[in-house]
Order: C-alpha cells, then sequence, then structure tokens
C-alpha cells in the first residue's frame, strides 16, 4: 500500500470497516486473515480543499500544494501529473509552505489550518525537507497548533519565521511569531502578545529582509461557536529581524477592536503595503466597539495608511479566508482570496469580482492561498476548496488540478448489484 496516499488508505479501510459493521446481523464474525487477500485501491472522489501553495521563482515546472487533510504533493511538469510527498509523517494537515529563495531544495511546511470553521485540523509543528520534498525531518514546535505562514531569508535559508495561531481552543503560551537562526535546531519566540492571541500572516520587504510586518489574532475556538477578533488582534512591524517589534496603531488604521489581519506587498515595490482587515462593520465585537472597511493601504512601507475600500466581497467569511497578494511588476494589481475572485488594476479603490459558478476565468471558489512568482507577474497559483489553480497569462485563463483528498466524514455500501459506495 506505499503507493497509495495515506488520505486514501484511510478512505479503503473506512470502506472495509463499513462492509464489516453492516454485514447482516446474525452473521458469523469473519477472521481478520480472510482479508489478506484484499488490496486497496483509490476510487475517489477528487477535489477538495487545498489550504496553501508555493513555487520556485523562476521554474515554472515545480510546485508544492498543501491539502486541509491530505498532505503535501508536488508536481515536477507545471501541474501535469502530482505525487504525494508527504506519506510518513503522523500530521495530514499543511498551513504553509515556504521555498528557499537562495536554495530551491530547502521546503519548509508548517502544519495545522489557519483557516477557521468549525471542522479544521490541528498541526504538530513545523517540517524541513532538503531534498525539495521527498523526505523530511520535524523541527519542533510542536504545541504551535496552527501555522499561518512561514518566511525564509532570501540571504540565508538558515533563519527561518513562523507565524503561529496556536491550537486556539483556550489560552496557551505556545502562539505568536516564532524565529530560527539556525536551521530549526533552535527556537525564539520573537512576538508574543497573550495567551489569546497567536499570530497569522506576515510579509517580507523583498529589498531588506530584516523588515517584517506580521498580523495577530485574537481567536478562540468552541464547539458551539468562535469568538474572532479581540483586543490582542494587531499589526506589527520589526526593522531588526525580529529582535523588537512595534505596533502599527494610529496613523489611518482602524482604531476599534480588529479581528483577523491579511497582508500582502509587491514584490517591485514594497512601500506599497495592503492591509485587509476583519472590523465587523460597525457591530460590536464581544461588546468592543468597532470600525468599518475592509482594505487599507500605505504607500510608505507601513507607516501611514489610508482606507481604501467599504466591500465586503473582498472578505467575506473573514475568519474563514482573509488573504491578498500583490503583482511583482504592478504593484496596483492586488488580488483577493475570498469565496469568491477580487482582481484590483487600481490599487484596491475599485475591483471586478468573479464567481466560480458563473464566470469560469475565476480560479475557483472558496480561495485560501495564493503565491506569486516575484521573478515572473504572469505566473502565480491559488489553493481553493476544489484545489489548485494555475495561470501563466495573468489570469486570463487557468489550469485547475484535482487531487485525491476529498474529505470523508462517513462512507457505506447498499445492496444494489453492483453496489454504490455512498459518502
Amino acid at each position: 500500500m506505499s503507493g497509495i496516499p495515506r488520505v486514501s488508505r484511510a478512505l479503503a479501510t473506512s470502506f472495509v470497516a463499513a462492509l464489516t459493521l453492516f454485514a447482516p446481523l446474525g452473521a458469523q464474525s469473519v477472521a481478520p486473515d480472510r482479508f489478506e487477500g484484499l488490496r486497496f485501491r483509490h476510487i475517489g472522489p477528487l477535489g477538495n480543499r487545498v489550504a496553501s501553495v508555493a513555487g520556485v521563482p523562476g521554474d515554472r515546472m515545480t510546485y508544492f500544494a498543501g491539502a486541509a487533510s491530505g498532505g503535501l504533493w508536488k508536481t515536477d511538469d507545471a501541474g501535469l501529473h502530482w505525487r504525494s510527498v508527504f506519506e510518513d509523517e503522523p500530521v495530514h494537515s499543511i498551513g504553509a509552505i515556504a521555498v528557499a529563495p537562495s536554495d530551491p531544495a530547502i521546503v519548509w511546511v508548517g502544519t495545522g489550518e489557519s483557516s477557521i470553521r468549525s471542522n479544521v485540523s490541528i498541526g504538530n509543528g513545523v517540517w524541513r525537507s532538503t531534498d525539495g520534498g521527498e523526505s523530511w525531518t520535524h523541527m519542533g514546535l510542536e504545541g504551535t497548533g496552527r501555522v499561518g505562514r512561514i518566511l525564509i531569508d532570501p540571504l540565508d535559508a538558515d533563519i527561518v519565521y513562523v507565524a503561529a495561531l496556536g491550537h486556539s481552543y483556550g489560552p496557551a503560551q505556545e502562539r505568536g511569531v516564532y524565529r530560527t537562526r539556525d536551521g530549526g535546531a533552535t527556537w525564539d519566540r520573537v512576538l508574543f502578545v497573550d495567551e489569546n492571541t497567536g499570530a497569522y500572516e506576515m510579509v517580507m520587504d523583498p529589498a531588506n529582509p530584516r523588515k517584517i510586518i506580521a498580523t495577530t489574532w485574537d481567536l478562540e475556538l468552541k464547539t458551539w461557536t468562535r469568538d474572532s477578533g479581540g483586543p490582542g488582534s494587531g499589526l506589527f512591524m520589526t526593522m531588526d529581524g525580529g529582535d523588537t517589534w512595534d505596533p502599527l496603531e494610529g496613523n489611518g488604521l482602524p482604531t476599534g477592536t480588529l479581528g483577523k489581519i491579511a497582508v500582502c506587498m509587491s514584490a517591485g515595490d514594497s512601500d506599497r503595503i495592503y492591509a485587509l482587515i476583519e472590523t465587523s462593520d460597525g457591530v460590536p465585537i464581544e461588546g468592543y466597539e468597532t470600525d468599518t472597511g475592509e482594505l487599507w493601504r500605505s504607500e510608505d512601507g507601513g507607516h501611514n495608511w489610508n482606507l481604501t475600500s467599504y466591500d465586503h466581497n473582498l472578505a467575506t467569511r473573514q475568519a474563514y479566508y482573509t488573504r491578498c497578494g500583490v503583482s511583482p511588476d504592478d504593484r496596483d494589481e492586488v488580488y483577493f482570496l475570498s469565496s469568491s475572485y477580487s482582481v484590483s488594476l487600481n490599487g484596491g479603490e475599485t475591483h471586478t469580482t468573479s464567481n466560480y459558478l458563473g464566470d469560469k476565468s475565476s480560479p475557483g471558489w472558496d480561495l485560501h492561498d495564493i503565491w506569486l512568482d516575484p521573478t515572473d507577474g504572469d505566473r502565480f497559483l491559488m489553493a481553493f476548496d476544489g484545489g489548485v489553480a494555475i495561470t501563466e497569462n495573468r489570469g486570463e485563463s487557468w489550469y485547475r488540478v484535482q487531487l485525491p483528498i476529498a474529505q470523508m466524514y462517513h462512507v457505506t455500501a447498499d445492496n444494489a448489484i453492483p453496489y454504490n459506495v455512498m459518502g
């Protein structure tokens, strides 16, 4: 069974269990050795949620896709064929992927989902590969629960930053931004707000890797609801590689209680920064007053901000979505990932929104992550609830890929001949 993805083996095993469970009442139990002649095969379905994506700058052949609950997948032929490369690790949820700019053989993944809804998967820290994803070593941070973003210093692959949400089911210390300077042998927590607040997003200035903007998210999950937003949410900036951090407050940013925040910048102009901010649109969060607005923009590297858009289409269902990306060769061209896909060509002042069900120019639906080639503004890829979408012509058309990662919550078979399998 080594050639079958773990998720497929789990589905097949569940099917055998279902056949045993629904055997006619009174039938004799079947000895386990009677099943030794059976061989598992994947029977589908294809598709389902991809939570993270990454590529190699300048290499149109190589991409990685991290599934919400189906491991890590790699293609070496521009997306035509994919293979599972995270088979033997005891975790299946990949929330973040990063490839070292100085050495594409070094790949990091952070586990656990940062797109929050009622059923999300937990992780066990971070893993590193030094052979392009063919083998993996666990590098610690077991208690971080959910990793939202990983950054690797473009000049030194041993310097890595991890944004950790924590398990989020209650107060926890394993939250915030972590840094290693020795390739993961040791870690320092360099940004921590409080036990109720984790770190979600980070962006590194391509012209100055010591400058990083990180977002924190006051989040608590319960079995019946979630609390997204609180006094711990905010933006922070470091100019010394994480040794010290300054909160970004005022100067045009909303002053009320915030929720989830995404930041993005152009690889070609790091003075232009965008922030998608969950404000609750004026509705109080747990008694805290909030502002209105969706998108803020800075022209001076994050020091001053202006409210650019109130349009909720840019970030619907914000605890579940909230991501953005900027073209590397046009700072005014911005992509917004939500239940639908939005593109602005004038710095977020106006945008067009496309829904996959009615517009095939959209990469997909329920979009969760974007990777843009910093050397080629025409090429980028998206992660969405149906798989992966790749474009090489700036989004004019998309090559969509479905992987065998369907999340099956129950499986059974009926008595028809031939029988039907239902999930």
